[in-house]
């Protein structure tokens, strides 16, 4: 478990900001995560990687020469935001575009395509690549679908590497492609990981057994076996490892392997060692030349008792980029001719003290709506902790946590707004915003584009109406199963959001006043809410425990019912005519 922590809510700034101070030489923060102190050949792709905090030296200890240029950190277990990742990749690009790579997780693919979309727009090329190493996760027919685990740090290095050796942007993506296709990883735990501030693991396992095929986000393994001696740990990653060759690979004899054994967080480097001695050896039978293996922790999660291997085969072209010098605060290889420190423009950050104008009819409705966010975020205060539990069952039960960090967000990036007179919509922007940056992960990305949905539809010149509002839901549905590709069915909030926005558009043309009609949609979403229990996850990442949810709700249908119907009681006849 994590002992030394202050405030939990603040584990992952603290962190991030001890670490910069640790390596101003190689780092330095930005808003959203850090990047190279040193400076970077003008027109060099950009190289951005990313994900949650708690996987240390992932990803911010692979920023440095020779490997990432920038690193968008999120918080604990959760994904980076749009606006952090444009942020980060905004501060590292110097004019050859930017390749976005992290790992296939659902808050990531959203986060990092809605970035990449928005830095395209802005004129600065970016392509984006998600990891699927982790065999467990998904079958070879769906390795789509896979996961990112410590196969993250082979295509990070090798892209880095094609991009400092001058390569275009299309050239260093096809590169990162490569190496993911080529790349697979597989690992067992011995025990769950525990968050800053919890008193209990993320998932246990029965003494004198281990999961296989886990996760790095304290998602249980796939299946159960007994602990065996070290060799025997041996012995099960290479055989699994070995029994999926990638296209191109018809056996592993004379094959030579990027091969890396990974310490998930508190398994000891000696151990490590015990292990990889039989790796090695079993390996070396089966005619496979390890080139530059690593051992240790490079991809990990928190205080996880476990191991991973992870083989990248390479080919003539993948190999010098493997072994390409590299200095970062986490990873180095060979000599790197160091670069000067880049000093940056304090002028450059300053922040936004200013709203739109807007009428006093919107300012009342955003007062309404301020006090609307409050009880929305102690709504999910109270409930925070049945949240998780919730989403223990099949996920990785950080729903309760992620959803206190964007409501809290979300509320006090609204309290500042209406002290500078915002208008709803202005408001609503704001605090979408900050939901999205505080939480992120899925449900970070989704009650963004919620938030902000329904702000662009109260607008901030008007006093909203029961119509309005229930125009401003549909939009949010609309944009929420866009992003996330989820249809009702698929054991997600959406089972909720949809059904409740049929109901309040319904009552709402029927002539029911805001504060009827939301009651009836309440209704509607506690009803919807508690009939995904019945449902198996298609999304996300429940969906590879998906038979371990069947009896349980859908932990973001639940959250969100739970707040339409908290709410309720905040709009009152004067926030609209009738």
């Amino acid at each position: 478990m994590t002992r030394l922590s202050n405030d939990p809510a603040a584990f992952a700034d603290e962190a991030l900001e001890g670490f910069v101070a640790a390596h101003p030489r190689r780092v330095r923060q930005v808003p959203g995560g850090v990047v190279r102190a040193t400076r970077t050949a003008p027109g060099q792709v950009a190289v951005v990687v990313g994900g949650g905090s708690g996987h240390y030296p992932a990803f911010s200890g692979l920023v440095g020469q020779g490997l990432a240029h920038g690193a968008a950190v999120g918080n604990v277990f959760a994904s980076p935001s749009a606006h952090q990742v444009r942020q980060v990749a905004r501060a590292a690009e110097t004019g050859g575009g930017v390749l976005l790579a992290y790992g296939n997780y659902a808050g990531d693919v959203l986060h990092f395509g809605q970035a990449a979309g928005q830095l395209t727009a802005e004129g600065i090329p970016t392509r984006t690549l998600g990891v699927t190493d982790d065999m467990s996760s998904a079958s070879p027919d769906e390795a789509h679908k896979r996961r990112g685990v410590a196969g993250d740090l082979v295509v990070f290095k090798t892209a880095s590497a094609a991009a400092e050796a001058g390569l275009p942007l299309d050239e260093v993506t096809r590169i990162a492609e490569l190496a993911n296709a080529r790349t697979r990883s597989f690992g067992v735990a011995f025990s769950g990981c525990t968050l800053p501030g919890a008193d209990h693991p993320l998932f246990s396992v029965p003494e004198g057994r281990m999961a296989v095929g886990l996760g790095i986000h304290g998602e249980p393994g796939m299946g159960e076996q007994p602990i065996p001696t070290a060799d025997e740990a041996a012995e099960l990653l290479v055989a699994t490892v070995l029994g999926e060759l990638p296209e191109g690979v018809g056996s592993p004899r004379g094959e030579r392997a990027a091969v890396i054994l990974n310490g998930l967080g508190s398994v000891k480097y000696e151990e490590l060692f015990v292990v990889y001695r039989r790796v090695a050896q079993l390996l070396a039978e089966a005619g496979v030349e390890a080139v530059d293996p690593e051992v240790g922790e490079l991809v990990t999660s928190f205080d996880m008792a476990g191991v991973s291997l992870t083989l990248c085969w390479l080919t003539d072209e993948l190999e010098p980029l493997w072994t390409a010098p590299a200095d970062a605060p986490a990873y180095r290889k060979g000599t790197v001719e160091a670069a000067d420190l880049f000093v940056p423009d304090p002028s450059a950050e300053t922040a936004e003290e200013t709203v739109p104008p807007a009428t006093d009819a919107s300012r009342e409705a955003a007062r309404t709506v301020l006090a609307a966010l409050r009880v929305l975020k102690e709504t999910v205060g109270v409930h925070a902790e049945e949240l998780g539990r919730i989403d223990a069952v099949a996920g990785d039960g950080d729903h309760g946590i992620g959803m206190q960090r964007g409501s809290t967000g979300a509320y006090d990036a609204a309290a500042r707004a209406e002290a500078l007179g915002a208008g709803a919509e202005t408001l609503l922007h704001r605090a979408a915003d900050a939901w999205a940056d505080r939480a992120g992960g899925t449900s970070g990305a989704l009650w963004g584009v919620i938030l902000r949905a329904l702000g662009t539809a109260l607008g901030d010149t008007e006093r909203p109406t029961a119509p309005v509002v229930a125009t401003g839901v549909a939009r949010a549905a609309a944009g929420v199963m866009e992003l996330g590709k989820a249809e009702v069915g698929d054991k997600t909030m959406v089972d909720v959001l949809v059904p409740f926005s049929y109901a309040l558009t319904a009552a709402a043309e029927a002539g029911q006043p805001l504060a009827t009609a939301w009651d009836t949609a309440a209704h509607s979403a506690s009803a919807a809410a508690e009939a995904t229990a019945d449902l198996l996850p298609r999304m996300g990442r429940a969906r590879p425990h998906a038979e371990k949810s069947l009896g349980t709700p859908d932990a973001g249908a639940h959250s969100l019912a739970l707040i339409v119907r908290a709410v309720h009681g905040v709009f009152v006849p004067t926030l609209e005519n009738h």
